[in-house]
This record gives structure tokens, sequence and C-alpha cells, in this order.
């Protein structure tokens, strides 16, 4: 597939989001040939007009066009790090700098390199942030023990799983459960 014929597209985190993009292309009278997180592929490049009514469509709903090659690179690595943490499957057959390498197609230092300098903040940070918003979920609905949880994202034990759960919310993940109000982010704003 021609790089040209593929979108990229920031803030896709769910299937929701793909199922909103795909019916955003197709109002406009575009079928995709395929939509993931992140991208978009077509079967041919589109005309600026109607590039431009769907950008104001993606806007609506609060996505955005990456034009930037960096830019589309580092939502590459987005995607992928909650693709991980949200799949634990992958968990079971390699570890996140081999998985980013997979699905980038580049050196996981190079990658690296690209998203603290862009981002701010390591993948392994971002990983831990992706981590604890899952955490947080999970206690959220009250399914899952903390120790089940622990096991579910593959920590290394509850105290591994506490740990970084307090130091990023200030909370143990008990005391979390037990507050009446909680605020979970929206994964396009970790």
């Amino acid at each position: 597939m021609a790089e040209r014929n593929c979108i990229y597209i920031k803030n896709m985190v769910c299937r929701r989001c793909i199922l909103t993009v795909t019916d955003i292309f197709r109002e406009k009278g575009i079928s995709p040939l395929e939509v993931e997180l992140g991208t978009v592929v077509l079967s041919h490049p589109l005309s600026s007009e109607k590039l431009k009514e769907i950008q104001v469509r993606l806007e609506h709903y609060g996505f955005e066009i990456l034009d930037d090659k960096r830019m589309q690179i580092v939502e590459q690595i987005r995607v992928g790090v909650i693709e991980y943490v949200r799949q634990p499957e992958l968990q079971d057959k390699m570890n996140l700098s081999d998985y980013l390498q997979q699905k980038c197609h580049r050196e996981y230092s190079f990658l690296s390199k690209l998203f603290s300098e862009m981002q701010g903040l390591s993948i392994e940070k971002y990983c831990i942030q992706q981590k604890v918003e899952r955490v947080k979920e999970l206690l959220f609905y009250g399914e899952l023990t903390v120790s089940e949880i622990a096991d579910k994202l593959h920590y290394s034990s509850v105290a591994h799983l506490s740990a970084q759960f307090k130091s990023l919310t200030g909370l143990s993940p008990s005391r979390f459960r037990q507050m009446k109000e909680h605020k979970l982010k929206p994964l396009d704003e970790i």
C-alpha cells in the first residue's frame, strides 16, 4: 500500500474511536480499506477539499490528522503502548520494546529517543501511566481483587502495582477503590 494512501490520526485510543472515524469517512462517501488505531488506509489519495472536510469532522470529535512524520511515529508509539497494556496476551508473547519495534518498523533506541524528545517523558513512564489508568478502571468496576489486577496486568507483585499506583495517584489501590468519586482520565489525555 502506498504511503500517500495512509492517513495518520491522533487520539484514536479504542474500538469506538475506530467506529467513529470509519463513520466519518463513510458519511463523506469514502470507504476505507482499513481503519486501525491511529491510521486509515485508503485505496487512493483524497482531494485536498475532501481531506479538509474530513479534517473538520474529525476535529469535531477530538481527532487530528497528523502531517508531521515525527508526530506520526510518536502517535504509533502511543497507540502501541495502549494496545500493549490493554491486551495482556501481547505481554505473554514479547516485551514492550520488541512490540514497538515490530509495530513501528524502527529500532527501539530511535523510538525511545524520539518519544522522549517529543513528549517530554520516556516510553516506559508513559507505559506506567497507561497501566495505572487501567488499574484505576479495573478498581472502579470492582470485579477483580488487587491481586487479580496485578496478575492480569503482568505486575511482578501486588507491592509493585501498589507502589506505582501510589506514586502516580497519591493513593493506595485499596483507598482508591473505597473513594466514592473516581476520576478516570480519557486515554487520549494521558
